[in-house]
């Protein structure tokens, strides 16, 4: 299948064995490595009763989005092993996997999203805003984040593909159509970058005019100090690890929206591309566990500290005023 008048018909195998074996191999290793950890993160959350917590709710609801993502891109890999030129032509079969892949990814960042948003909000709650993100907020925010997922990515499924329409099939991501990735990638790239740059910048601010007023008091500023520097150093994180899976995804989608050539012209680059820029994402999904679980905790124990000076302080310095 291709979408060029010009290009023919002919499905020849256009792999080589061992060009699939070295794709394909790392593949399937870090799926299941990252299958493993997340199910790791998922268990213990899971065993310690720990999901009374708003954001322990978004971290293990971040873990299932980061497994079913593994688990879609395993099956991808089998497919790719056993046939690979079916995730070059196209077929029936990629369907599913391809939407549960789109389904876990978009979900993935909607978590990502909610967890900074919620981070903002636990910082900001004794500043301006008196709102209190609660266990059933996040319980509701996890069922939007799904049902909007799902229905996003089961798009293809329900009719939205270009298994017989093959003027505007994608040539990296066949049976899928390229106004249906372009309508799926920019606005979620967009969000992905925007919205956490948006509050772990504010989380700055606030700490910083925190820090500044705890100084006019008199007071001592090391604990502000130290949850400035340990959010700057998780935004600076999120941001590489944003940048390094979905920018090349990004950029594959660009492309496949502005080629002009057939399938086997791409062969292999494009291809080997598009294996590779999967790979990155199953990364994310690797790290995620590790940066969120671990660092958010150690950032949370910070900002509580901080939560509890800002009053006590507060108090006190308006007390000297008086």
């Amino acid at each position: 299948m291709n979408g060029f008048p010009n290009c023919s018909a002919n499905h020849t195998k256009i792999w080589s064995h061992y060009l699939v074996l070295a794709l394909g191999v790392p593949q399937l290793t870090i799926n299941v490595a990252s299958i493993i950890f997340n199910c790791a993160v998922i268990f213990t959350r899971l065993a310690t009763r720990d999901l009374h917590k708003p954001i322990s709710i978004l971290f293990c609801n971040l873990a299932v989005s980061d497994l079913f993502t593994s688990f879609s891109g395993f099956w991808i890999s089998m497919l790719f092993i056993t046939n690979p030129d079916i995730t070059v032509f196209g077929s029936r079969d990629m369907l599913a996997p391809y939407a549960l892949y789109t389904t876990s990814i978009l979900s993935t960042i909607y978590n990502l999203v909610s967890i900074g948003v919620e981070r903002y909000l636990a910082v900001a709650k004794s500043m301006r805003t008196r709102f209190r993100v609660a266990r059933h907020h996040s319980v509701a925010v996890v069922f939007i984040n799904w049902v909007l997922a799902f229905f996003l990515g089961c798009l293809p499924l329900m009719g939205w593909n270009c298994l017989q329409a093959e003027r505007s099939v994608s040539v990296l991501y066949s049976p899928f159509c390229v106004d249906y990735l372009v309508l799926i990638t920019l606005p979620h790239v967009v969000l992905a970058f925007l919205v956490p740059l948006f509050t772990y910048l504010r989380i700055i601010i606030i700490l910083r005019k925190r820090k500044l007023r705890m100084q006019a008091c008199g007071q001592a500023t090391g604990t502000y100090k130290s949850a400035e520097t340990q959010v700057a150093r998780t935004s600076i994180s999120i941001w590489l690890l944003a940048l390094v899976s979905y920018a090349p995804f990004f950029a594959g989608v660009i492309f496949d929206a502005a080629n002009q050539r057939c399938h086997v012209d791409l062969y292999p680059g494009a291809y080997i591309f598009r294996n590779c820029t999967a790979t990155l994402i199953t990364i994310t999904c690797l790290g995620n566990p590790l940066l969120y679980t671990l660092k958010l905790r150690e950032l949370g124990s910070k900002l509580r500290s901080v939560r509890c000076l800002s009053a006590n302080r507060v108090r006190a310095c308006a007390i000297e005023n008086l």
